[in-house]
């Protein structure tokens, strides 16, 4: 293999992996609306299936559980909140803000089974619901 086309394949394979750390980047970060009142952002959720039910846990580093809204109807489950920064003193000159505030909302579509709520909490930056099925005590 020449040179030249060893650092191409080199080259195309750090674009591909910057590709791809973009667009995790962007599915974890997306602007959702304008507006004092719109959301700004979506948290990213894990969500697994069991016989029981489904199992959602929100990465929400920095929300306040107190102000956190959680409803479900039968299309989709929504959690909403704000996220207010926290910014040092006053004279302190911010180099870089990656983590998200503002308010979200994140709406995940339901389809199937009727389910309820069973149970939430909020560990560790995280807030964890468990929805049952309807049926299931």
């Amino acid at each position: 293999m020449s040179i030249d086309r060893q650092f191409g394949w080199m080259w195309s394979q750090a674009c591909e992996l910057m590709d791809r750390a973009d667009r995790l980047q962007r599915q974890f970060v997306r602007y959702v609306g304008a507006g004092t009142d719109a959301a700004v952002w979506e948290p990213p959720v894990d969500i697994q299936e069991s016989a029981e039910g489904l199992q959602f846990v929100f990465a929400l580093p920095g929300v306040d559980p107190q102000q956190t809204e959680v409803t479900l109807d039968a299309h989709a489950l929504t959690v909403s909140a704000v996220r207010t920064p926290r910014l040092g003193r006053a004279e302190s000159l911010v180099r870089r803000l990656e983590i998200p505030h503002g308010r979200f909302v994140r709406r995940v579509a339901l389809s199937g089974a009727r389910l309820r709520i069973g149970e939430t909490r909020y560990v560790n930056g995280c807030l964890e619901i468990r929805l049952v099925r309807a049926n299931v005590p």
